[in-house]
């Protein structure tokens, strides 16, 4: 994989997470298993980061794209 070629994966990845700045996922957990009485908690974890990685990842893929025309 070329140098111009990451540059542009890494500024398009920057981009979604300057956008998204977080997912959730839910998982289930049981509870309570008694017979044919069944009880699942369902919990929800955030998955959050700030815009400025994306920011950082945006001017870090543009130097890579701008690097690589140098040459």
């Amino acid at each position: 994989m070329n140098t111009k070629t990451l540059g542009i994966v890494t500024i398009i990845i920057g981009a979604i997470m300057i956008f998204y700045t977080g997912f959730n996922y839910v998982t289930k957990e049981k509870v309570v298993d008694i017979g044919p009485i069944e009880i699942n908690k369902e919990q929800s974890h955030p998955v959050q980061w700030s815009p400025i990685v994306g920011v950082i990842l945006v001017i870090g893929g543009v130097v890579l794209v701008v690097t690589d025309k140098k040459k």
